[in-house]
């Protein structure tokens, strides 16, 4: 900074912008109460149908978020420049008294331009006596202009970059970046800029205190959006690739330095939390970065660690963790699948096979992270809009889906075409799973739900809490018409067999849209589907068509794990519509029957294919047939877990942490004593059996497994009627427990032969 453009600055007009910007931020703050009260709460109520569906609603809700960002941003504009100028007006003060101090000593600064400047003596004749000074003042004054200079230029690059980088965040509408001072955005900016300092170094020469360094770093600004984005800005994917890669390489002697092995397992969850945001950033730098990475993605990256690795391989893994823009993930995702899909041979994939040693995971004994395919995955799980798009229908396709040419090709891909193999590592994997399967359920999770696969409940901030919203869409519908069309095809037993680890995923699925599902199933065929009774909760439902319910009914019913998923979902789903039409009309009485019928014949459909596939996989061992069906009855426990609100069931899932949740929709907004009843019964079985032997398993027949079914479903009716003595002599209930019975016992094994699909047989 000149001298004199700090000595003579004017700041009135800087400080009118700030005012007229903090007017601004308290009139966006109105605009975002009203936003988001008024426009987009009437939406969330709002009745939409046709176009308005899909275009106009999620422009009404976009333009609703863009309040609360244009707000966020012009109150961060107002903070860096309120605190910019208040620094500098100081800064101009100190010179003005510095250079005023200097005059007494007969002292004089002169600008000499380019920041430069000059300390002279000033010499005049007519006086006798001159203030005494010495070489030290001048050199004192110099060092004393000099230091408030340097600080006034900090104060005004640094404002001006953080504006800069607030500015372009966004390359349409307003940055959520936010910062409660100018100090804050500038630390931020310049610790991206001393980490990337370290990354660029030789891995090998990196110590482990400085691993500890860069991981602390991380860790505190890795969602920080102008950190991000610097950061990757100042280092090249390719150099950030073989730095990861470096120090993640297995023979860097970690058994030796056990602390630089943890440093390393951080380093992949940290560092790919700061470039997924760094790639939230729409400006011209970013997205120049995220080209060349996608470019890079095939290419070796000319490293003598981790077996030169390509650029797919090091950049899936660290993609596992973080916050992706949608874009890059599928930009990068098809170049992926393309080049895959050209090396798909047996026996002779590129990524698992005996001379690559670049293990690159650290967080799974069963995934050493030499596929990418599974790192991109697990990234597509925990972004739901990126695999939302990833596995869209194709345009085109019509209501539901019923053959493959309506299928999405990535889906089909990675379903039905690709070789999948075991990652596991040699010493503690199980070579029997395959990490793949598992996350390409996740990212199937996330692209028909709308939520993180693995959204933990316990995170108050987080959006996607289980329980929060229904966050299905018209296009999270179209991916899971395609899962069922899949799954409930004629290759659907096979599939689900050798994709066991889909299972858990699968039933998520399946109980996320068991309204949907009951819908199918209502009515005559795929006629006369009753729309009163089974109302669509977001627009755009899915269309599964009735034969398609069954048979995807039918194979999920198969595995114990997606039975008993799909069996809670379906159970207080029932127990909801029970709730919602309470006996105090005909009308009420007439849905309640309906819905307990069609809730008997999805649970005949998920029960009789439970038992067909536990007899014929334990054909001639009937003390084991009878611990499959005895553990596949033990789903009604889930009940004691069910935390339910905002027309959603969050069911915990058997055997998986707290965050693995099942997200279910129920009828109604508010639950009553059906549910109620079932939840609290539950609580109470799991105290007087918490004493009991854990690994004691429970021994059912099919005929008492089928016993327990219907009694379930007699027992919702009970609870139904129970509560009015008159409603049990009402004349019309009388046909009830045979119209109940013959809807859980009308469809299953006597007809699973020619309405859905029949056990799977090795």
């Amino acid at each position: 900074m000149d001298l004199d453009a700090l000595r003579f600055g004017n700041f009135s007009q800087l400080g009118e912008a700030i005012t007229d910007w903090e007017q601004m931020v308290k009139k966006l703050a109105t605009l975002k109460s009203d936003a988001k009260d008024n426009l987009g709460g009437k939406a969330a109520k709002a009745r939409w149908a046709g176009e308005n569906a899909t275009v106009t609603r999620s422009f009404v809700d976009k333009t609703a978020a863009e309040f609360a960002d244009a707000h966020t941003q012009a109150r961060t504009v107002a903070r860096i420049l309120g605190d910019t100028r208040d620094e500098l007006v100081a800064f101009r003060d100190g010179l003005i008294e510095v250079i005023s101090q200097g005059a007494k000593k007969n002292l004089t600064v002169r600008d000499t331009g380019d920041g430069s400047f000059t300390v002279t003596m000033n010499i005049h004749p007519d006086r006798a006596t001159l203030p005494e000074h010495s070489q030290s003042d001048v050199d004192g004054l110099r060092d004393q202009v000099q230091a408030i200079l340097q600080k006034a230029t900090r104060s005004d690059t640094t404002a001006s970059e953080a504006l800069r980088l607030i500015v372009d965040q966004a390359k349409h509408g307003f940055s959520g970046a936010d910062y409660a001072d100018r100090d804050s955005a500038a630390k931020a900016i310049a610790e991206a800029k001393a980490l990337a300092e370290i990354l660029r170094k030789d891995p090998t020469d990196v110590t482990t205190t400085e691993l500890n360094t860069i991981n602390t770093t991380l860790a505190k600004y890795g969602k920080d959006p102008l950190f991000a984005e610097r950061l990757a800005t100042s280092t090249a994917p390719e150099g950030l690739l073989k730095f990861y890669a470096g120090i993640a390489d297995p023979y860097q002697g970690y058994g030796a330095d056990p602390k630089r092995l943890e440093q390393a397992k951080l380093l992949q969850k940290n560092l790919g939390v700061a470039l997924g945001t760094a790639t939230l950033s729409d400006s011209a730098a970013m997205r120049s970065w995220e080209q060349k990475m996608v470019k890079l993605g095939p290419e070796e990256l000319g490293t003598d660690h981790a077996n030169n690795p390509r650029g797919f391989a090091v950049m899936s893994n660290l993609m596992r963790f973080g916050d992706y823009d949608d874009q890059f993930l599928n930009d990068y995702g098809e170049k992926l699948v393309a080049y895959d899909k050209e090396r798909n041979v047996e026996n002779m994939s590129p990524w698992i096979n005996n001379w690559n040693n670049g293990d690159l995971n650290f967080y799974s004994k069963n995934d050493r992270g030499r596929d990418p395919m599974t790192g991109f995955l697990e990234a597509l799980g925990h972004n739901p809009g990126a695999a939302t798009d990833f596995f869209a229908q194709p345009d085109g396709a019509g209501a539901g889906v019923d053959k493959e040419a309506e299928l999405n090709e990535n889906l089909k891909y990675l379903t039905k075409d690709r070789i999948w193999l075991s990652d596991a590592y040699i010493m503690g994997g199980d070579d029997k799973v395959i990490a793949g399967h598992d996350s390409l359920g996740h990212a199937l999770e996330a692209a028909t739900t709308g939520y993180v696969y693995d959204a933990d409940p316990m995170t108050a901030k987080d959006p996607m809490i289980p329980g929060n919203r229904d966050m299905r869409t018209a296009e999270t519908a179209g991916v899971m018409e395609q899962v069922v069309f899949l799954y409930g095809s004629e290759d659907g037993p096979k599939m689900l067999h050798e994709q066991s680890q889909l299972a858990d995923s699968l039933g998520k699925m399946g109980a996320a849209y068991i309204d949907d599902i009951d819908y199918s199933m209502s009515g005559v065929g795929d006629r006369a589907k009753d729309d009163a009774l089974f109302p669509p909760k977001y627009q755009g439902r899915a269309d599964f068509g009735e034969q398609g319910a069954i048979n995807f009914l039918s194979v999920i019913g198969q595995n114990e794990t997606s039975h008993g998923v799909v069996s809670a979902a379906q159970h207080l789903y029932t127990l909801s519509m029970l709730d919602a039409h309470p006996p105090t009309s005909e009308a009420n009485m007439n849905n309640a029957h309906d819905a307990l019928t069609t809730g008997g014949e999805v649970r005949g459909i998920l029960d009789h294919s439970r038992v067909q596939q536990a007899e014929e996989t334990y054909k001639d061992e009937a003390d084991e047939q009878n611990k499959s069906l005895g553990r596949s009855g033990d789903w009604v426990k889930l009940g004691a877990g069910v935390v339910v609100g905002g027309g959603i069931a969050a069911i915990p899932l058997p055997g998986s942490t707290a965050a693995a949740l099942v997200v279910a929709p129920l009828a109604a907004d508010t639950v009553g004593n059906a549910v109620n009843t079932f939840i609290g019964h539950e609580i109470d079985k799991g105290l007087e059996g918490s004493e009991k032997d854990p690994t004691e398993k429970a021994q059912l027949t099919s005929q008492e497994f089928y016993s327990q079914g219907i009694r379930q479903q007699a027992d919702a009716y009970a609870t139904y009627i129970g509560a009015d003595p008159d409603v049990k002599n009402d004349t019309n209930l009388r046909d009830w427990p045979q119209h109940i019975e013959s809807s859980y016992f009308g469809t299953g094994s006597q007809q699973n032969d020619y309405r859905g699909r029949p056990a799977y047989k090795d």
